[in-house]
């Protein structure tokens, strides 16, 4: 018998994931590439919002754990996909400045904000009231991360490229089962995909689509990632990745020409340079309306458990929500009241 299936192997299906393996737990995973969020995100891990510059949620715990989490899978997996990359928030007027030195001063925000104005010297960039510095902050390449954690379970035969089939679960006595496996648990990571979930649907899982272009600008030369309405993430090879937009209304995978005539009007707000679009991506990010996590068991299967409702926050709250859950059914550890599902029954 197995410890664990595991559903999904998005940022929160890894997460989980790897606390098994790390714990010596049995499992096997199942997915089928339906959600694309986790895959096509900008992958920047930033403690601060941006917008109203305050401290994300629980950030502290989360930043400690996620940076060696990250580690110990390079370490482990011979690969390479977290990258230091200074974010630079653009001010847009003096107000602005004086609302971040006021931010900076914060106690707790004086570890993150950096007090010291950076002007803008990239020609290509209109930023004539410069920059403010983020600090302990970094991109994870999702893509080849995702990809090469697939691989590393394809190679240990601990995961099925298939789609789940919610109706052939069954419920035994001490366990459940799914086409010839038995479980202890089974945790259920499928991001939006959670829609399609009859366990788990009446969940206000809201869904917010996000698109994101890809640039090629052999003038624009910036290895910053630049925060204005829009982020401007530089990949590599005189690629960058601009966005990304926020659509509550659509739920399909699909590059739309509107998300990309809104990025494009961003863009040439903040850009002087000539540039080509090489490259449109979607998916749709999990979010709750309360803009916590979904975590915990269910009301009525104490054997089912649902990861999920990172938002676009994933690459932080991922492995210390991953870990929480299995501290909670291995250990009775209770969880974080504000993404335990208790919440909404």
């Amino acid at each position: 018998m197995l410890d664990y299936i595991v559903v999904g192997l998005g940022l929160a299906g890894i997460s989980f994931c790897e606390t098994l393996r790390k714990n010596s737990k049995t499992f096997i995973c199942y997915n089928d590439n339906s959600q694309q969020a986790s895959l096509v995100a900008g992958g920047l891990y930033n403690p601060v919002i941006l917008k109203r510059f305050t401290l994300s949620w629980k950030v502290t715990e989360q930043l400690e754990i996620a940076n060696r989490f990250y580690r110990e899978i390079e370490e482990n997996l011979d690969i390479s996909f977290d990258q230091t990359l200074p974010v630079l928030r653009r001010f847009h007027g003096t107000e602005e400045q004086n609302l971040w030195f006021e931010a900076a001063d914060k106690e707790n925000l004086k570890s993150y904000l950096s007090l010291t104005l950076v002007p803008n010297e990239n020609t290509s960039i209109n930023a004539p009231l410069g920059y403010g510095r983020v600090l302990r902050t970094g991109r994870i390449d999702t893509k080849t991360f995702i990809e090469g954690y697939t691989q590393y379970l394809l190679n240990k035969d601990l995961i099925k490229k298939e789609s789940f089939l919610h109706e052939e679960l069954e419920f035994k006595d001490g366990y459940v089962a799914y086409k010839g496996f038995k479980a202890k648990h089974i945790v259920f990571a499928e991001g939006y995909g959670l829609a399609k979930n009859p366990f788990f649907n009446t969940l206000p899982l809201q869904g917010s689509k996000g698109e994101y272009l890809i640039i090629k600008s052999k003038e624009l030369k910036e290895t910053n990632a630049i925060k204005s309405s829009i982020f401007i993430i530089p990949l590599g090879s005189d690629l960058y990745k601009v966005g990304a937009n926020y659509n509550r209304t659509d739920k399909s995978n699909d590059a739309t020409d509107t998300a990309k005539k809104e990025l494009v009007e961003k863009l040439e707000k903040v850009l002087t340079c000539d540039y080509e679009i090489v490259g449109h991506v979607a998916g749709v990010r999990p979010t709750v309306k309360d803009r916590r996590p979904l975590v915990g068991r269910h009301p009525l299967h104490p054997r089912l458990h649902i990861l999920n409702g990172f938002g676009s926050h994933g690459i932080l709250i991922g492995p210390w929500a991953a870990m929480g859950l299995y501290d909670y059914i291995e250990n009775g550890t209770p969880l974080n009241k504000e993404m335990d599902i208790q919440r909404f029954h």
